[in-house]
């Protein structure tokens, strides 16, 4: 019997760590707020094993647009209590169109270091005054610079004396002192930096909203090929594309779209570079589709989709996918889900996902779910995916600025 006992208690012991283990997994899984529709209650589509209760203290902060409720394993086990916002139902246009974009800095960006060579031996200035590779040099001397010709011309023009300079490190604004040096191999002072200040590629127009002219598109940042940093946007043009050749992707290599966009018309302005996406205006209004009904994240389901995508020309057509994973957590708000494509042309076309393809939108349901972001390079058939509830709250503030006008 004492046996019998100790088998027990260590199988209730083992049952109950799994399960704070579940509770706890699946907690940390669940993003901390949620939008619903007016009339509709926060339940989840990709699972069946999660429900939300509203408590009657909980159901009088209804009232006023936003409540709590309290998540539950199987309807029983409390996993987390989330806040939600009652929202307007929206509608978007899908896009899935290819598009270039021209971007100039605000300010510039440092992109590598570079020692100088002087008569009294090597040294990095620009080390020296404590710059590093990814700041953002935006005054020299009191002055505002957004150009690679202006910060060479004022270093070459200080004779070598001490040049006060502003800078941003990660989102910090500091300032310090550079003294440029005079190098041996090169005629002139030197700063021993290299910067950046434009930026330009194709990519994929994922949303058109008809209501306030603005677009949403990739679905991640335009970042500095060398350090993978945003590029601060000053100023930044979008203009037509027409894809005219597919670089095939192969494990390891993730392919891309070739197209040209030298001496095309511009057709948007471009406004804010963020980690969700590049947001800005259309000069025309875009009718390529219909508009269609936006899905919030917890709608969103494991199965069957579609992407709209360009391989060939400027026409988008829908080729089928699958969602394999949906993920609520708040920590990458690019890479909400896993998708593979299916489509059997697609794959013959490009192996999957390719540079390029990024903003690509996701159907399903008869809903615009989210974009395409990312490739996995050592598997081109899959990638991520982000929410379009996480790219149209990233473009909520065009979208009130231009309504107003």
């Amino acid at each position: 019997m004492k046996k019998w006992i100790q088998r027990a208690a260590a199988s209730l012991l083992a049952i109950s760590t799994v399960a704070f283990a579940a509770v706890g997994y699946t907690g940390s899984s669940l993003a901390d707020h949620y939008s619903v529709f007016s009339g509709d209650t926060l339940s989840f589509g990709n699972t069946g094993f999660l429900s939300s209760a509203v408590t009657g203290s909980e159901q009088r902060g209804a009232s006023n647009g936003s409540y709590q409720v309290d998540v539950k394993l199987f309807g029983m086990v409390p996993v987390k209590k989330v806040s939600v916002d009652v929202v307007d139902r929206q509608t978007v246009v899908p896009c899935g169109t290819p598009f270039g974009v021209k971007m100039f800095t605000q300010g510039v960006l440092v992109v590598s270091m570079s020692d100088v060579e002087t008569a009294d031996g090597t040294v990095n200035p620009a080390k020296q005054a404590g710059i590093q590779v990814g700041d953002v040099i935006t005054q020299i001397e009191g002055k505002q610079v957004n150009t690679n010709e202006q910060v060479s011309e004022m270093v070459e023009n200080s004779n070598g004396q001490p040049l006060k300079i502003t800078a941003i490190h990660k989102n910090e604004t500091y300032e310090t002192t550079l003294t440029p040096v005079v190098s041996v191999s090169h005629t002139g002072y030197r700063a021993g930096m290299w910067v950046r200040d434009s930026s330009a590629g194709i990519g994929t127009l994922t949303f058109y909203s008809p209501q306030s002219g603005v677009f949403g598109g990739l679905g991640h940042a335009i970042c500095d090929v060398d350090t993978g940093e945003i590029m601060p946007l000053m100023t930044g043009e979008v203009v037509d594309v027409s894809i005219n050749d597919v670089v095939k992707a192969q494990s390891g290599s993730p392919g891309e779209l070739r197209g040209s966009f030298a001496g095309a018309q511009d057709v948007g302005r471009l406004m804010q570079n963020t980690e969700t996406g590049i947001y800005g205006v259309l000069f025309e209004a875009y009718t390529g589709h219909e508009a269609m009904p936006i899905a919030l994240k917890q709608e969103v389901q494991e199965g069957e989709a579609e992407i709209l995508a360009t391989i060939d020309g400027d026409t988008p057509k829908k080729y089928s996918i699958k969602i394999e994973k949906v993920s609520y957590s708040e920590k990458a708000k690019t890479k909400n889900m896993v998708v593979k494509v299916t489509d059997p042309a697609l794959l013959e076309k490009t192996g999957g996902i390719v540079q390029g393809m990024s903003g690509s939108p996701i159907l399903q349901n008869g809903h615009i779910v989210g974009a395409v972001t990312h490739v996995f390079v050592n598997d081109p058939t899959r990638g991520y995916g982000i929410f379009i509830e996480n790219m149209l709250d990233g473009a909520q503030e065009i979208i009130e600025e231009q309504q107003t006008q």
